[in-house]
């Protein structure tokens, strides 16, 4: 812990938990690309705290996006989005897989906020190193 109480790399971790929340609820797209760009950049040099944070958070919100494009592939082969499996391709979309990751990234954040390293359920061992 440094002077304020504060473990190494809790700000970065705090802050990839925030890109990821923001990916999915406020501004998709955006916020992935900043997620990469911090990834990229403090992958090795963070600390681990930071790394382990900015490493869930990146893979599941890739995972995320595969899931996503599943989801319209599954719209597009039952029919396409004129059709009403549109909604239930979509309504399941949304009530399992996009209201988990937001679950899972609520519970990241805290952990990230006590200073705690936290890795996803199921997708938490998946990685790049």
């Amino acid at each position: 812990m440094n002077e304020t109480g504060e473990q190494p790399g809790m700000q970065l971790a705090i802050m990839a938990q925030a890109l990821f929340l923001a990916n999915l609820l406020l501004l998709p797209g955006v916020c992935f690309l900043w997620l990469a760009y911090l990834y990229f950049k403090h992958r090795h040099s963070a600390p681990p705290l930071a790394r382990c944070h900015l490493e869930q958070t990146f893979i599941a919100s890739l995972i995320g996006g595969v899931l996503l494009v599943f989801a319209n592939l599954a719209i597009l082969w039952l029919g396409g989005y004129r059709s009403a499996n549109t909604w239930m391709v979509l309504i399941l979309y949304f009530t399992t897989v996009h209201s988990t990751l937001v679950l899972l990234g609520i519970v990241g954040l805290a952990k990230a906020m006590a200073g705690n390293e936290y890795r996803f359920p199921l997708i938490g061992r998946l990685g790049f190193n």
